[in-house]
């Protein structure tokens, strides 16, 4: 069977199975020019597309969410020392790092390579972790489509394998389900602490694991239903065949891990003080926002202690507005899953609208070039739009019948290049819900 064809058995369309062999094998072939010798593991690591659920993970709300068919091709090998060596094939920019000291906090990529070697050595102490890596992604970066969060899952699933850490006591005792393991990566780039598995620095953003939740289990043709805090999957919804999501870049980096972060974190962090408002009163403390809002009547009594803590340093104004958010995203996921359910395009586009109009006026992570590009694509015919990811850029999807794909796409990109001439690395890729991680067949197998 050639590798392509083992793509289209997981769920890949002949193109997509094509583009994902080629990028298999042309990392494979810089590895073995990196290392002298062909990879012993290899795996193609799917980007992320998040439906519905705006900043809900981590507040313990519910996510729609599946896989695009773009994403790392990865591959790697042992060594016998206490060395990682790491390169990016296509931009032929190498990393070295030493297991036992990593040295300064390194930046971009090496960032999350570093961060999770650190992490997986310090809670599997001794574990032999020596690596050779390579990797090379067709994800446009800074997208919204999570190309972070599939650095750290390919990178974790790289050292596990290495160190065959699944066979350790504390993996056995904390990694118990996959959703364990969606979690506890989720915890890696956050630095958050996971069931007896310690955290440490992070990379500096406080988010949730939903990002890492899709890219491991999502299915061919599928959605998934998902909530959080502790991540539970409540549904798997297919995809009708009739229906494409087009994903259009802005050209407007979304960095979490960069000149963004701040305004990223605080996102997270006006929910965890709506939480604090809630434990501070409450007679027994929620473990999320969400937990905490199922009480009987508790957005009232919330609300009212919002009004009362009007010193409160994030300000009151603001943490109505994100209560305002919560409920009215994760109340919205609910709702999709259900049209998704149906084949209902047309409910799903007037959920759509009302989550982009929600997150200009209440979360407030939207630029210009995200509000333009999800109005031009149902000006363009689009059942439905909005942005989507951490915000203040990023990438917005467009839900299309999947006969007018190019037709929609040339004509909705040409509209947005019009409205915001000169604005770099625009572009525009077709995302059927595609499979999660999956590993690939070694070469000669």
């Amino acid at each position: 069977m050639s590798l392509a064809d083992h793509f289209v058995q997981l769920g890949f369309g002949a193109d997509d199975a094509a583009s994902r062999a080629a990028l298999v094998t042309s990392v494979s072939d810089g590895f073995r020019a990196f290392a002298g010798a062909p990879p012993a593991w290899r795996w193609f690591v799917p980007g992320r597309l998040e439906v519905f659920g705006k900043h809900t993970d981590y507040a313990g709300g519910h996510v729609l969410a599946g896989a695009v068919p773009r994403g790392f091709a990865m591959v790697a090998g042992p060594r016998s020392d206490r060395r990682v060596r790491v390169v990016d094939v296509a931009n032929k920019v190498q990393l070295e790092l030493d297991i036992d000291d990593g040295g300064p906090a390194r930046s971009g990529w090496a960032s999350y390579i570093q961060v999770t070697m650190r992490r997986l050595a310090a809670n599997f102490p001794g574990a032999a972790l020596g690596l050779d890596l390579a990797f090379s992604s067709d994800l446009p970066r800074a997208a919204g489509v999570s190309s972070s969060s599939a650095i750290v899952v390919g990178a974790t699933t790289a050292f596990v394998t290495r160190g065959g850490l699944r066979g350790r006591e504390e993996w056995g005792r904390a990694l118990v389900t996959p959703e364990d393991l969606a979690t506890y990566c989720g915890c890696i780039e956050s630095g958050h602490h996971f069931a007896g598995l310690a955290g440490n620095a992070g990379v500096g953003t406080h988010g949730g694991s939903e990002d890492h939740t899709a890219i491991l289990m999502s299915r061919a043709g599928h959605l998934g239903h998902y909530r959080f805090v502790p991540t539970t999957r409540v549904g798997m919804m297919p995809c009708p065949p009739a229906w494409t999501f087009v994903v259009g870049v802005s050209g407007v980096h979304a960095d979490k891990a960069g000149a963004v972060r701040d305004r990223y974190n605080r996102a997270a962090f006006a929910a965890g003080a709506l939480l604090d408002l809630w434990n501070r009163a409450a007679a027994a403390p929620a473990l999320s926002l969400s937990v905490a809002l199922e009480a009987p009547g508790a957005e009232t009594e919330l609300r009212r202690l919002i009004a009362a803590a009007s010193g409160h340093p994030m300000g009151a104004p603001d943490l109505r507005r994100r209560l305002d958010h919560f409920l009215a995203e994760d109340a919205i996921v609910c709702e999709a899953a259900l049209a998704c359910d149906r084949g209902d395009a047309a409910g799903l586009g007037a959920l759509a609208q009302a989550s982009q109009r929600h997150a200009e006026a209440w979360l407030g992570n939207q630029v210009p070039e995200t509000v333009t590009l999800a109005a031009l694509a149902r000006e363009c015919g689009a059942h439905g739009a909005t942005s989507f990811g951490a915000g203040f850029g990023g990438s917005v999807w467009a839900l299309v019948d999947h006969g007018d794909v190019a037709h929609f796409a040339r004509a909705w990109i040409g509209a947005y290049t019009a409205r915001h001439p000169g604005m770099p690395n625009v572009a525009w890729f077709a995302a059927r819900p595609g499979p999660g991680l999956v590993d690939v067949p070694s070469e000669g197998a």
